[in-house]
C-alpha cells in the first residue's frame, strides 16, 4: 500500500511515516503544498493523508481541486480543526474520513485499513501464484500446509512482483515502491530482499534481467 502524506509538522509527519512503514506501507511525505506542483495525478497512491493547516496553502483547496479533477484516491484529513462545521465541510468537499488532532496512532492505522477495505483495494485480497497462497493481512505465504512469514518490506516486494507478472521491474521502480521518494536504501538492500524471497519460496521464482531489474514470470 502506497500512501502520500502531506503534513507540515516534522514530529507528526515523522511519527506517521515510521508507524506506517513498520506496517509494510510505503510513505511519500511532503511538508507543504508546493511539493504537489509536479504531481498531476494521484492514481499511483492508495491513500492521501492530508493536513489542512499547511504553511503555503489550505488543505481544503487541495481537496477541492483534486476531486474536481476527478481523482478518486481515498483522502483522510488530519486536522486540529475540531469544530463540527470544519468536519462537515471537509467531508462534503470529498474527503473519505476526518481525524482530529491529537489522535492515537492505532486509530489512524485502523482508519487507513478501513479506507483500503472500503475502496475494495487489491492490497487486502488473497493472491494465488503456482502453489503459493499469499495473504496481505498477515504477511504470510502458505505453501501446502507450510506457513511462511516474511518481513513487511520483503512481503511488499513479493506483492509487487505478483501484481506485475511477466513485466520487467527496474531497480529504481522497485526501490521507489518500497521506500517512496524521500526514502533511502542501502546499495544492496533490494538484492538482499530478492535473495530472501528466493531462499524461502524458490530459487527460480524471480528472474534477474541483467542490467535492468527483475521479473516474475507470468503464471
Amino acid at each position: 500500500m502506497r500512501i502520500l502524506l502531506i503534513e507540515d509538522d516534522p514530529l507528526i509527519g515523522d511519527a506517521i511515516r515510521a508507524r506506517l512503514t513498520r506496517n509494510g506501507m510505503t510513505v511519500d511525505w511532503l511538508e507543504d503544498a508546493a511539493g504537489l506542483d509536479g504531481i498531476t495525478t494521484l492514481d499511483g497512491f492508495d491513500l492521501l493523508i492530508l493536513d489542512l493547516g499547511l504553511p503555503d496553502r489550505d488543505g481544503l483547496d487541495i481537496l477541492r481541486e483534486r476531486r474536481a479533477d476527478g481523482q478518486k484516491v481515498p483522502i483522510l484529513i488530519l486536522s486540529a480543526r475540531y469544530e463540527l462545521d470544519s468536519r462537515v465541510r471537509g467531508l462534503d468537499l470529498g474527503a473519505d474520513d476526518y481525524l482530529v488532532k491529537p489522535f492515537e496512532m492505532d486509530e489512524l492505522m485502523a482508519r487507513c485499513r478501513a479506507l483500503a477495505r472500503r475502496r475494495g483495494n487489491h492490497v487486502s485480497k488473497l493472491r494465488q501464484y503456482r502453489n503459493l497462497r499469499i495473504d496481505p493481512t498477515s504477511f504470510t505465504v502458505q505453501r501446502g500446509n507450510e506457513s511462511i512469514t516474511l518481513t513487511p518490506k520483503v512481503f511488499a516486494l513479493l506483492l509487487r512482483f505478483i501484481d506485475n507478472q511477466g513485466r520487467v521491474l527496474t531497480r529504481n521502480a522497485l526501490e521507489e515502491h518500497l521506500y517512496g521518494w524521500n526514502g533511502e536504501a542501502e546499495s544492496n538492500t533490494l538484492e538482499v530482499f530478492v535473495s530472501q524471497i528466493r531462499r524461502k519460496l524458490g530459487a527460480d521464482l524471480i528472474q534477474t534481467i541483467r542490467g535492468v531489474g527483475y521479473m516474475l514470470p507470468r503464471e
